[in-house]
């Protein structure tokens, strides 16, 4: 009775390791090489079972091959996730709600005050997929998210106000990001630079990013490479809540672009015409 006791005890903590690990790689490329990892695994399960001698063979050396290069490729990520380790983030407790209230707030004053005075803009919301080439070529901020340093960010002649900010759920990650322009030839090419490289990100990542055009004076969320323009504060906030919170309710990316059309999706899609988008 004891030992299944120390058992069970045993399973649990290495369980609770785990869990915690896999929390500090989300938002890193090692999330995706995980879901490989795990799909290569039930495939080679299969045909074992199956006794498919030849794709057996294939998968167990090609997994063979990923615990060598792994440590390798991911080096960045390996390194940070052990950093934080050191910093006790292993026993980090989700975001309560006041605390994700609190950067609601912070950003979208921040994203009202650059419109309101048109300030051009470009935030990133970085989800699971991490940005990492992005914002290793940046400059590093690791700040914590307040409206006045995202305002001060963008201020006109401050060196970082023509590239983008990075953040994820915790802080302000990098300023001065450099991110790739969407170019199919479906975009109007009264798109101007911002608003092309926030559909570039997201048809590259999954992150979420709010524009503020100098010209319109108005913010518009670019998300899987769909735009949004106009968005009211209220719209806003609505995005920035599920973002922060949405972490226990929304599940998958259907859900996700279920969740963005009924913010808003349902005002028609503004396509201007002669307009330079800035």
């Amino acid at each position: 009775m004891l030992s299944n006791v120390r058992s069970l005890i045993d399973i649990a903590i290495v369980s609770f390791i785990i869990y915690r690990i896999l929390v500090l790689l989300v938002g890193t490329r090692a999330v995706q090489l995980i879901r490989g990892v795990i799909i290569l695994s039930i495939i080679l399960l299969v045909a074992s079972f199956l006794k498919f001698r030849l794709l057996t063979w294939f998968i167990g050396n090609a997994l063979l091959a990923l615990s060598v290069t792994v440590p390798i490729v991911f080096q960045p990520e390996l390194r940070k996730m052990l950093e934080e380790l050191g910093k006790g983030q292993l026993y980090k407790h989700q975001m309560s709600e006041d605390e994700a209230e609190m950067k609601v707030r912070q950003i979208s004053g921040a994203l009202s005050y650059l419109k309101a005075h048109k300030i051009g803009a470009l935030l990133v919301l970085q989800q699971e997929v991490g940005l990492g080439d992005y914002t290793k070529t940046a400059i590093p901020l690791n700040a914590q998210i307040t409206e006045e340093l995202i305002i001060s960010i963008f201020w006109i002649n401050n060196p970082l106000h023509d590239g983008a900010v990075i953040l994820n759920r915790y802080s302000l990650i990098a300023g001065g990001c450099y991110l790739p322009l969407a170019d199919a030839p479906e975009i109007s090419r009264w798109f101007g630079t911002r608003h092309r490289a926030a559909l570039g990100i997201t048809e590259v990542s999954d992150a979420m990013v709010f524009v503020v055009s100098e010209e319109r004076g108005e913010v518009s969320l670019a998300v899987k490479g769909k735009l949004s323009k106009n968005l009211k504060d209220f719209q806003v906030e609505g995005v920035l809540r599920h973002y922060f919170m949405g972490e226990q309710v929304v599940k998958g990316w259907e859900a996700r672009k279920k969740m963005l059309k009924d913010l808003f999706w349902a005002q028609k899609k503004e396509q201007s015409s002669g307009e330079l988008v800035k």
